[in-house]
């Protein structure tokens, strides 16, 4: 009887082992686990920031992304408002060239036939996009991994040590971004950089907003949005800044009376048809003030609203417009044309060729500064 026990013992103990553990999810239904991976021999992991309110941000460091952004809707019902992926691999550009949560660099938006030119010194940049350089060329940084230095229940902090030469951009730049998320529902953005030569720098995050949580069916041109900016640059029919600055006064750029996104979005307008709806930087009227509302996003069946706040003087609005159903998202949801928007706080677009504006280089001793908020509440 005795070595009965002790083999029913032994058999009960072998099962207990050999059974598979069920993962812990995220609250928005991520599996860490589909985060932890290799690319280009360096780990890929993911990080969960909540607060008290219950909730919750997930970064992930393969481009410094934000994975899910979790906050509650007029109905203290949970919503997932950014587009993105289950797993890591998804986020690899051999699988999809996708900008999803990104935090860009080194040079957010384009650069004219990506040239610059420092101290007399002409570089050649990557033309990956109508013959400009975009987001830091085909490997930017959104396709790198960043080194997670600090990560704990409120914030994480990672790295990216790019090389001289990276893309052909100059200098070997150590550059971090930093998400805190605070009890106040704030997601709070800091990036910081050096070089060791004369470059250029312009991080932003690239995050598709769907303050619905439904981007299978609700398109962000139902959303009402409020911009605080009299003026914008125009683009010419590859997407590239004109050079000039105009007020958006009678245009459908006009956003200082709160409106929704798709009054004008498909208006005859030549500005219109160059960025195929929004994928423009709107000049901001709030000199830098973190304390001024730059951007406010409402969605009016939710009631989720996103405040954006920044130092830097301008903000990219891109409207999801080639967004084609071509990309199957989190939880198999198909996404198709203007159901995310981007709102990317930056530097103008090709701040390198237009010494007038405000300039986006960095000298070694230097440290690039900016900061973003996307704050969140709830309207009634």
């Amino acid at each position: 009887m005795k070595k009965l026990l002790i083999l029913i013992g032994a058999v009960a103990l072998f099962a207990s082992c050999n059974q598979k553990k069920e993962p812990v999810l995220t609250a928005s239904g991520l599996n860490p686990e589909n985060f932890v991976a290799t690319y280009n021999d360096a780990p890929t992991a993911l990080y969960t920031l909540t607060n008290a309110n219950g909730m919750e941000v997930c970064v992930t460091n393969f481009g410094g992304r934000i994975v899910s952004i979790l906050v509650p809707d007029n109905k203290s019902q949970m919503q997932d408002v950014v587009l993105g992926f289950d797993k890591v691999s998804d986020y690899f550009p051999e699988n999809n060239q996708t900008d999803f949560g990104a935090s860009i660099g080194r040079y957010a938006n384009r650069i004219n036939q990506g040239k610059i030119t420092l101290d007399g010194v002409e570089y050649q940049l990557p033309q990956n996009n109508f013959g400009h350089c975009l987001h830091g060329g085909p490997t930017g940084w959104q396709y790198q991994v960043y080194e997670c230095v600090e990560a704990d229940a409120k914030h994480v902090k990672l790295l990216r040590v790019s090389p001289d030469g990276d893309n052909n951009f100059p200098g070997e730049v150590k550059a971090y971004v930093t998400y805190t998320l605070t009890d106040d529902n704030k997601i709070d953005i800091q990036y910081e950089a050096t070089t060791t030569a004369p470059t250029v720098i312009n991080m932003t995050n690239h995050s598709y907003f769907n303050l619905a949580g439904d981007p299978a069916n609700h398109s962000v041109t139902e959303d009402v949005m409020y911009v605080n900016a009299t003026c914008y640059t125009p683009v010419d029919d590859t997407y590239m800044t004109t050079g000039e600055i105009v007020p958006v006064e009678g245009t459908p750029f006009d956003f200082r009376a709160p409106h929704a996104v798709g009054d004008q979005i498909d208006a005859d307008n030549e500005q219109i048809r160059n960025g195929n709806g929004y994928d423009h930087n709107w000049v901001l009227d709030t000199a830098g003030d973190i304390t001024k509302v730059a951007v406010e996003l409402c969605c009016p069946t939710t009631g989720i609203d996103l405040k954006v706040y920044t130092d830097e003087p301008g903000i990219q609005i891109y409207s999801g417009n080639f967004l084609d159903g071509s990309v199957t998202g989190k939880k198999g949801v198909v996404y198709n044309q203007r159901h995310g928007i981007c709102l990317e706080t930056q530097k103008y677009p090709d701040t390198p060729n237009k010494p007038e504006w405000p300039s986006a280089v960095l000298r070694p001793g230097e440290t690039y500064h900016s900061h973003c908020i996307f704050a969140f509440s709830v309207k009634d």
